[in-house]
């Protein structure tokens, strides 16, 4: 793949981008962690897309070739770790809780990533065994491989708030309702309903980066009412979207 960037060891820095910017496909010989300060970021591989807020952080394996993209104003933080460190234990891309302590590591290593002393290396394995605590986090859009049920993501993508069954969304692309749960289960393993949810609230946390408000994101994303978005957010995030916008 000549066009894809291969930058051997992978980065540990801190770096701001504005709402909308990218870093191309790429990809490191170490393992690296992506973490947002502040905004939404989005990690896209061949296999999907994983985002994650300021309470999550994305795993990226070593070898995986994959994109950047900012939502809102972003203040990034990766952390690179060879390929000796593993504390995850993972081959693919995963979202990650942070707990406070994991998040002001992060955010030291990121701080003066040129530091190679002896008290760097203690609180780089201090992070590892953070990593090796942090429960995973179900933050992710599958890319679908079968045309059927692309055309009915894309639909979906297209209006978060389309609240046509699957059957409706089915007799508008041509596939039976029944096709579609089976390829919903046997490519994303999940089912229809909870893939739009993960579809809803990955919109939903770009529109609260671009600043829109609560009541606005839960109509334009397809929940009943700003009660009912805010629930689904809280259980998701563990906190409302008022407080993210907050944090943002």
């Amino acid at each position: 793949m000549p066009n894809i960037r291969h930058t051997p060891t992978a980065p540990t820095r801190a770096q701001r981008l504005t709402a909308g910017d990218r870093i191309d496909a790429h990809r490191h010989d170490d393992h690296q962690i992506v973490y947002a300060g502040s905004g939404v970021v989005a990690v896209t591989t061949d296999a999907g897309t994983w985002f994650a807020p300021g309470t999550r952080a994305i795993w990226v394996p070593a070898g995986a070739v994959h994109a950047h993209r900012a939502h809102g104003r972003l203040d990034l933080h990766l952390v690179g770790l060879p390929t000796g460190d593993n504390p995850l234990g993972l081959d693919h891309p995963a979202v990650l809780a942070v707990s406070p302590l994991l998040r002001e590591l992060i955010l030291a290593c990121t701080r003066d990533p040129g530091d190679d002393s002896p008290e760097r290396h203690r609180l780089r394995a201090v992070l590892c065994d953070q990593l090796r605590l942090s429960p995973q986090q179900p933050l992710r859009l599958p890319t679908p491989a079968d045309p059927r049920l692309a055309a009915v993501c894309a639909l979906v993508h297209a209006d978060p708030a389309d609240a046509r069954t699957l059957a409706a969304l089915g007799a508008a692309t041509g596939v039976g309702e029944r096709t579609l749960s089976r390829l919903f289960r046997s490519e994303f393993g999940m089912t229809f309903p909870q893939w739009r949810t993960q579809s809803r609230l990955y919109h939903a946390l770009r529109m609260l980066a671009d600043g829109l408000p609560v009541t606005t994101v839960a109509h334009r994303c397809g929940w009943s009412s700003a009660s009912a978005f805010i629930d689904v957010f809280r259980r998701s995030f563990g906190y409302t979207p008022g407080a993210h916008n907050r944090r943002g």
